[in-house]
């Protein structure tokens, strides 16, 4: 596994839409759904032990739980007034929200890139935070960290890098390391803004690969550069929680043949009869919840379909063998349903889809590994006719 850390090049702070620099933007935003306006659903409630599932390409890495809120929400996450602040969305309907916290609970808000960066090459990112007038006080270092495989943790702390030290060949340590966003606000200047957004930007040189991006404060309580505030209102909030905006990333320095096509596979092997893994294609454990870490597969799968308009295909779920038949039976029945209507939802004709589950009954790997396992509990698609 290729090692996550990083390393700042380039942080800076930027207040109120200031330029970060007078360099020459190459190509397209990297983030997908930059300003959360794409959703599968309304958001109905805060929960705050939910899971970020229905805005399209963002997730949340920890146990964390990251809202989202929109002008078509419930009460609790309507916009601009809802149940943890008051605010107008920078541009369209929706933003995001977390705490940024003035202890140690952390909310992040995670994505993949719709291609890795290039090596050597300067990017800047930015994007804009808010604070809810809820809260109790503000901290600074809201920052942006890239890294190259996607990070997570099941804890509701700070997103911490772990690292494994061999001691002895029977005696090892496991270390927790602060990551280091490659952009992040100065620790002295505090957000404090609840009327307005403002932005965070920086640019930064890539190592190369850096594919997911994940937004939050990194850094203790200590030195986060918090501020306590009486103007704020304290009956609500305990914390730092901050309204999230337009993201945007983008290459600085690129040429024009460093912009190729998004598409990952050649799609000349493409027959009737053919049948491909989807190995990005994540779901709620033992449920059949669509995660949102399974947008940029699906989107390539969008992709496909709308570059071969007469491909009609069969989405099919498998699992282990791990449990009943009959629950098996329907957990991929209904998982395979699911992919379909989120391709549905994306313009698909209906018509070319079809779907079916086939439980524990087609294993491509060894049921006596974790390994061989995980390899079994998969989602396929498989041509029928072009």
């Amino acid at each position: 596994m290729r090692s996550s850390r990083v390393h700042i090049i380039i942080t800076l702070f930027v207040l109120m839409g200031t330029a970060a620099s007078a360099q020459t933007v190459v190509g397209r935003n990297l983030i997908s759904n930059p300003s959360f306006e794409k959703h599968r659903r309304c958001p109905d409630k805060i929960n705050p032990v939910g899971v970020l599932k229905i805005v399209n390409a963002w997730f949340q890495p920890t146990s964390g739980s990251a809202d989202y809120y929109n002008v078509c929400g419930g009460i609790e996450c309507f916009v601009p007034n809802n149940k943890l602040g008051f605010q107008h969305p920078r541009t369209g309907e929706g933003y995001c929200g977390i705490y940024c916290s003035k202890d140690n609970y952390r909310e992040y808000l995670q994505t993949q890139l719709e291609r890795p960066l290039k090596h050597g090459r300067t990017y800047r990112l930015s994007f804009f935070v808010s604070l809810s007038e809820y809260s109790t006080g503000a901290v600074a270092t809201i920052g942006g960290l890239l890294t190259h495989e996607r990070i997570s943790d099941t804890t509701r702390a700070i997103l911490m890098q772990k690292e494994m030290k061999i001691i002895t060949p029977r005696i090892t340590q496991t270390t927790f390391v602060y990551y280091q966003p490659q952009v992040v606000n100065s620790v002295e200047h505090a957000l404090m803004d609840t009327q307005g957004w403002m932005e965070i930007a920086g640019d930064f040189v890539a190592e190369g690969g850096e594919e997911y991006l994940t937004i939050g404060n990194f850094f203790s309580a200590a030195n986060s550069g918090i501020v306590d505030d009486s103007t704020l209102l304290t009956y609500l909030l305990p914390g730092s929680y901050y309204y999230i905006d337009d993201v945007k990333l983008y290459c600085l320095n690129c040429e024009d043949d460093d912009e190729e096509p998004l598409s990952k596979d050649d799609t000349t092997h493409y027959k009737v009869g053919a049948t491909f893994v989807l190995n990005n294609i994540f779901f709620d454990t033992d449920k059949s919840t669509l995660l949102q870490q399974s947008y940029q597969e699906l989107q390539f799968l969008i992709a496909i379909l709308e570059s071969h308009p007469k491909m009609k295909i069969e989405i099919s779920g498998h699992t282990d063998s791990q449990g009943s038949d009959l629950h098996n039976q329907q957990l991929s029945e209904n998982r395979a349903k699911e992919v379909v209507d989120y391709l549905m939802e994306n313009g698909i004709d209906e018509k070319r889809l079809k779907f079916k589950g086939y439980g524990k009954n087609k294993p491509i790997a060894t049921n006596a590994t974790e390994e061989g396992r995980q390899k079994n509990r998969r989602v396929e698609f498989k041509i029928l006719d072009l």
